[in-house]
């Protein structure tokens, strides 16, 4: 019987992006660094470096936490209008770790679900 990647007792994909988990063997072996991947599971020796998350996950977090901090700093001066600085002093630091903070979890959600879905780069069926 062939084995679905992914199917079974593997771990859900938020659990991989939240706590780094190996998708195949549940290992917390996912990242090297912060936001980095490693290049294989040292518990299983799943090869990290087939998949590809690619930059999808931070233009995608960029545009719409860049978009939330944006409405906030209007509604900030709207309402209270304080001074050019504690615009940078506020919303500055809160959009950097708003996207940096979330990067690591999407990245290991999206590699958990191209695992899942044994989703490959695109494939033409030849056979007509």
């Amino acid at each position: 019987m062939t084995e679905i990647p992914g199917a079974g007792g593997g771990p859900a994909p938020f659990d991989c992006g939240v706590r780094g988990l190996c998708p195949r063997c549940v290992a917390p072996t996912l990242f090297r660094g912060f936001v980095a991947f490693a290049d294989r599971c040292s518990a299983c020796d799943l090869d990290f470096t087939q998949f590809n998350v690619g930059d999808g996950p931070a233009a995608f977090l960029t545009t719409g936490i860049g978009t939330i901090i944006t409405i906030l700093a209007i509604w900030l001066e709207l309402s209270v209008g304080p001074p050019w600085w504690v615009h940078v002093a506020l919303w500055l630091p809160l959009t950097v770790a708003g996207v940096v903070g979330s990067l690591r979890i999407a990245k290991g959600v999206l590699l958990a679900l191209e695992f899942r879905n044994a989703a490959r780069e695109g494939r033409i069926d030849t056979r007509r």
